[in-house]
């Protein structure tokens, strides 16, 4: 067992590797109607759901669609073009459908759950809604610049508030979203403290700051991390850096690792708590499909980082999940590859002469 710091313990992950398994996915990729690797990354895909979901015939059952969104107090020095005020209004804008994930989501009919992780805001309880917040998380995060952002009892609730949520949804598949004004901030944090990387190379332009106001979110995240240069630990830096919505997700990912489930990663914050989750157990990656490269500045790190290849590079930087959502039938038509073309003998096809 793996004794994360805050008493939150999980239980190490299996290694996924199985070389029967990997041999027998190749043997029936290279035996369809096709040109050995004609297809391209759609065939390492299907291996890779295969290798997840430990067959040779991956069916993906009820994919769940979760939201997790929460405030941050940091958005009070000026980090974000958008005042806070957004994050609840956009969680709103889900519940009524109009937001772009929404309309991915009705498009791949896709199960979409918005849980208020630490939202300053109070909701009306309806279908759709999870409240998952940790106590006295009714403003969001505290300003990082003054202490930590949670304290250790707030991130051990948000992570086990992740772990209930994964553990009450159905299927086998969990693609990730976010809704937090101030995050971009948090995860330019969470990268520059697990990487070594420079504050100036992780941090972009978030929700369209213009190149003054980026200068000026960089200095304030500079000073954020030297406010908190003892907090370098996984959990430590999540602590200090992250959002309720960022820890719930987290708790949330190691649970569906657990349970070896597929899990989509969206886009720039949803990597920085696959930063988080990879420093905890480096097996986790295994059960991830990225969906995407982000336009956010600092993705491209985060990504090269963790070795990752995304599936889609379209200049997204919306967050939400709605890479996530764009990437999923591409996982769909992985596993109908797989399960209904036809190969050379039951086709009647001819092979490549030797």
């Amino acid at each position: 067992m793996l004794t994360a710091p805050h008493s939150i313990v999980f239980p190490l992950l299996s290694n996924l590797h199985n070389p029967e398994l990997t041999q027998a996915l190749q043997s029936r990729l290279d035996q369809k109607t096709k040109p050995l690797g004609a297809l391209g990354l759609l065939e390492n895909l299907a291996l890779h759901l295969g290798q997840i979901l430990g067959t040779e015939m991956p069916v993906l059952n009820q994919p769940q669609l979760v939201v997790f969104a929460g405030d941050h107090g940091l958005a009070a020095r000026g980090v974000s073009a958008y005042p806070s005020d957004v994050t609840w209004q956009m969680v709103e804008n889900f519940l009524a459908g109009g937001a772009a994930v929404s309309v991915l989501a009705r498009q791949h009919s896709l199960a979409l759950t918005v849980v208020d992780c630490g939202v300053k805001h109070k909701f009306a309880p309806r279908a759709g809604l999870l409240i998952k917040k940790p106590t006295d998380a009714d403003t969001g995060t505290r300003d990082a610049l003054i202490g930590l952002a949670m304290n250790h009892s707030q991130c051990q609730q948000a992570l086990a508030n992740g772990q209930d949520i994964v553990r009450a949804l159905p299927g086998n598949v969990l693609l990730l979203g976010e809704m937090g004004i101030g995050n971009t901030s948090a995860a330019s944090l969470l990268l520059a403290r697990l990487t070594g990387i420079d504050i100036a190379q992780c941090t972009g332009a978030g929700t369209g700051l213009d190149a003054a106001a980026v200068q000026r979110k960089t200095e304030v995240l500079r000073q954020v991390l030297q406010c908190h240069a003892s907090a370098t630990s996984p959990l430590d830096a999540m602590a200090a850096f992250g959002g309720f919505e960022m820890a719930t997700m987290l708790g949330a990912v190691m649970q569906a690792a657990l349970e070896r489930r597929v899990i989509v990663v969206d886009g720039f914050i949803a990597s920085s708590v696959m930063l988080v989750a990879h420093a905890l157990q480096p097996l986790v990656l295994q059960r991830c499909v990225f969906a995407h490269r982000s336009g956010e500045r600092g993705h491209a790190l985060m990504l090269d980082h963790l070795k990752a290849k995304p599936l889609l590079d379209l200049g997204l930087r919306l967050g939400e999940g709605s890479g996530a959502a764009l990437a999923w039938p591409l996982l769909q038509s992985a596993c109908l590859i797989l399960a209904e073309m036809a190969s050379f003998a039951q086709a009647g096809v001819s092979q490549k002469a030797e």
